[in-house]
């Protein structure tokens, strides 16, 4: 009982027998004989810190003898069963940095590992492969689309690769109801968890708990699988973190672990805390004095009924009971209002059909935002559209502006979205710029566009519609990089399912002819769009120029076939460009743009023969058989599609665009 008791308050490794029933157990990190690798270390308050706040990094700690997890009659994978504390803190509460593991390998430290998405476990060339001989519980705070993440928020079980076997929401069976019960694993809250194998049964389970709760009686996770053949004979357990360009800080409080039998329980009173975030709140009543605190109430007494009616007045919001599980999601207006100093002019961003968008800064969290301010009259509609906002607000891609989230108040939409420091595309085409773009430059940001467009179309969960693509909806991060943003118009719906949205929205010249005649928007009305950005881009034109009355409308498609067909088309590039240029990227960009401007939908390429074309994976097919016919545009060509013709809306078509009150 004496060497029990000590083990507990000193927090020093146990050791009983030989491997078949080795155990140990750390209540606390003060003083542990673990082998460190990267960033990890032991921190004063007996916490074991895997990461901290630093980008793209990993940090690792193992128990530093190797473990035999075989039987030496049969070589079969032994039982053992092992349980932890654990906490994850983002820097900034609404964002989920990178997750964590805990892990059986046959190395210390696994230096092959990379950080960011790869949890410091495998890397790009190694992930899947069977000689990894890896096996780790996940605890992932970021969903990855490559590795069939189910969410940002999951736990899952890894068998030499980062593709889950198979993986379940955070979260708990609870035993009184039978209900299950969410975990977030990034709320800054120790979370208790159990991993056990069966060697008999060749049964793994997975178990989480709040911190002050027991073991729950069913397993969240529990998959059959036999690990003799992943392991070899001498295996090390431990722990694995990593950081992306998000951060988040990994813990572990407490471990205990056995070969062949329970691991021991913690003991939670000994355990430590996990840091505060943010500076400890001080007393006023150390600063004021007596006196002072009774006339403060008098004066509250009198006047605060009415401040109280006033504030609220002011930063009233719309709220119902639907919007209540979007948690993260929905911003408060008197954070909004702050971080824009009263949406100040002097904080304008910009402003169009839509809205007036502002730059701000989150009280708490210090973090830039941009803020669109959306005016709209009607509550029809309203729960579905914030429900597409909020699954928008779960799209993860470098060349997509990222949609953060959404507030209500009175008669206006609030969206928020990462701020963009070098704004948006067009100010760099139009208007004698101060910064001219150079071609190597416009090139990147088309390339980044396609990619963000494709994600949209085919890469994520449902299917994004954006039905507002523009040069002016391009924004560029610190490093030029083009990014796709302004979500507010933008439909989603499922695989394999056809759009149901009835209503023209957008803008004139970069809407497809059949969406102006039936009001459905298709992955093909984007990419016709896109075929009319690609020409904006390369010569530094709007689409629909329109001049005095006694001058006539420019169409840019039309100016740019001319061109074409007199085999003039690299005149269409913009001047501002001189000599700086690749001529056979100019002229596959402008062929490139004609084709995404057919007015048969089903003659444009798909985004995914866009970016083939662009990467130069695949030939773009040859442009022939030209022909202006009446009004419009009309052309052929080859490599499989059908002749088609390509028209154009009058410069005067009126396009009535409206954020909510379209039909779906």
């Amino acid at each position: 009982m004496f060497f029990k008791l000590a083990i507990l308050v000193s927090s020093l490794v146990s050791l009983t027998g030989a491997d078949e029933t080795l155990s140990f157990i750390y209540s606390g990190f003060r003083s542990a004989n673990l082998s460190l690798h990267g960033s990890a270390k032991f921190t004063g308050d007996g916490l074991l810190q895997l990461t901290n706040e630093t980008e793209r990094i990993k940090g690792q700690a193992f128990y530093p003898d190797p473990i035999s997890f075989k039987t030496s009659t049969n070589g079969t994978a032994s039982s053992f069963s092992t349980t932890f504390v654990l906490g994850i803190q983002s820097q900034v509460e609404i964002l989920n940095g990178q997750g964590m593991a805990f892990v059986i390998a046959p190395t210390l430290g696994l230096p092959f590992g990379l950080s960011s998405r790869y949890l410091g476990l495998f890397n790009a060339s190694n992930n899947g492969n069977a000689s990894n001989h890896v096996f780790a519980i996940e605890f992932d705070t970021v969903q990855n689309e490559d590795f069939n993440d189910i969410n940002d928020n999951h736990v899952g079980i890894d068998v030499n690769g980062l593709k889950s076997e198979i993986s379940s929401p955070a979260g708990y069976y609870d035993d009184q109801t039978g209900d299950f019960k969410n975990l977030t694993l990034t709320d800054r809250q120790r979370i208790q968890a159990w991993v056990e194998y069966n060697g008999e049964k060749k049964q793994i389970n997975v178990t989480l708990a709040p911190f002050d709760s027991g073991k729950p009686s069913n397993p969240l996770v529990s998959l059959s699988r036999d690990l003799s053949l992943i392991f070899e004979e001498n295996m090390f357990v431990g722990f694995s973190s990593s950081t992306g360009s998000l951060l988040s800080s990994h813990y572990v409080l407490g471990w205990s672990f056995k070969m062949n039998g329970q691991a021991e329980e913690l003991a939670l009173s000994l355990l430590p805390k996990l840091p505060r975030i943010g500076p400890k709140p001080k007393s006023k009543l150390l600063t004021i004095g007596l006196p002072v605190i009774l006339v403060s109430l008098t004066l509250a007494a009198v006047s605060g009924v009415g401040y109280v009616i006033r504030r609220k007045r002011k930063f009233a919001e719309v709220l119902e009971d639907w919007e209540l599980e979007y948690g993260p999601q929905r911003f408060k207006y008197k954070d909004l209002y702050f971080a824009t100093k009263g949406f100040k002019e002097t904080e304008l961003l910009g402003s169009g059909g839509f809205g007036r968008v502002y730059k701000g800064v989150l009280p708490k969290s210090k973090l830039e935002i941009a803020v669109k301010r959306v005016s709209h009259e009607s509550r029809q509609g309203m729960r579905e559209f914030v429900a597409e906002i909020v699954s928008l607000g779960h799209l993860r891609h470098r060349n997509l502006v990222q949609l953060l989230g959404y507030c209500r108040r009175k008669g206006e939409l609030l969206l928020v979205y990462d701020y963009m420091p070098n704004g948006s595309l067009n100010k760099y085409l139009y208007d004698q710029p101060k910064v001219t773009l150079n071609w190597k430059q416009r090139f990147r940001i088309i390339k980044g566009v396609a990619l963000g467009l494709f994600y949209l179309h085919e890469e994520w969960e449902k299917v994004v519609i954006h039905r507002d693509l523009k040069a002016s909806n391009v924004l560029l991060d610190s490093e030029m990089n083009g990014r796709l943003g302004d979500f507010g118009l933008a439909r989603l719906y499922d695989h394999g399912t056809k759009p149901q949205t009835t209503h023209v929205v957008g803008t004139p010249g970069y809407l497809a002819p059949e969406h102006t005649r039936t009001g459905k928007a298709t992955k093909s009305t984007d990419v016709f769009a896109f075929g009319a950005f690609l020409l904006e881009v390369v010569c530094g034109r709007r689409p629909i120029e329109p001049h005095s009355p006694t001058e006539e409308t420019v169409v840019l498609i039309e100016w740019v076939f001319g061109l074409w067909r007199r085999n003039e088309l690299t005149e269409a590039m913009d001047w501002k460009l001189a000599t700086d240029y690749d001529a056979e990227e100019v002229e596959l960009v402008l062929k490139l743009g004609l084709m995404c401007s057919q007015s048969v939908a089903a003659a444009r390429p798909s985004m995914r023969q866009v970016v083939q074309y662009l990467e130069k994976d695949a030939p773009l097919p040859e442009l022939s058989a030209l022909e202006i016919s009446g009004s419009g545009l009309a052309f052929a060509h080859s490599a499989g599609f059908d002749d088609c013709g390509i028209s154009y809306p009058s410069a005067s078509t009126s396009v009535t665009a409206s954020i909510l009150s379209g039909g779906r």
